[in-house]
């Protein structure tokens, strides 16, 4: 009865969540430029301003997708992957953590949380595509720009160097891009669905409809 019940609490609160997350998608666009920028020593303006909430959340965001990131190579230097295994799980685990989490919620039938949890993945597949976006710069990551503070290779500059692709790194990145915002806008519409409906309501349509 205990897990059944969360689907019907605090309907307001996933009203709210959802309307701020659909306020972060419309403008995320604009503020998407920090990527390309180091945090520190920027200017971020007064307490309020979007610059300086957007500075935060790129720097949390870096610091969290990092974590999960060098979790995903971590796993490959125990089991002694392939180079090109290694290279990939990083961005693998980085897009698997989400996906994963929504997918459990999905199975124990939190459906809003799902969708929180895949438009996340969503974001996560932003900052990979600013990743492949850079392919080109730089075949080691010196480590001044490293997550871990060591000189490493670039990932996507090693993959698409195994297929000749890194001329191509901007397009790429463009679709990843594209796909990153689809995946966030789809959720967005899940969680509208079902912030604005509870279980029994659906089964409700569900019985009107057969």
């Amino acid at each position: 009865m205990r897990r059944a019940s969360s689907e019907y609490t605090t309907p307001a609160a996933k009203k709210t969540l959802t309307a701020l997350l659909i306020l972060f998608f419309l403008t995320f666009p604009h503020y998407s430029g920090y990527l390309h920028k180091e945090l520190e020593g920027q200017p971020i303006g007064p307490f309020f301003s979007l610059d300086y909430f957007y500075n935060i959340i790129h720097f949390i965001a870096q610091q969290t997708l990092g974590i999960v990131h060098e979790g995903g190579h971590g796993i490959c230097y125990i089991f002694l992957c392939r180079l090109w295994i290694t290279a990939a799980m990083g961005t693998v685990f980085q897009w698997l953590f989400p996906a994963l989490i929504g997918w459990y919620a999905w199975r124990r039938g939190q459906r809003f949380w799902a969708m929180v949890a895949w438009f996340f993945l969503g974001f996560s597949m932003q900052y990979t595509a600013w990743y492949i976006s850079t392919a080109h710069e730089e075949a080691i990551v010196p480590a001044s720009k490293a997550f871990l503070g060591k000189e490493g290779y670039h990932d996507f500059n090693y993959l698409l160097s195994l297929v000749g692709w890194v001329k191509y790194d901007a397009l790429i990145a463009a679709i990843v891009r594209f796909f990153a915002y689809m995946v966030m806008f789809f959720a967005l519409l899940g969680m509208v669905w079902y912030s604005g409906s509870t279980p029994e309501d659906r089964r409700k349509r569900s019985d009107r409809m057969r």
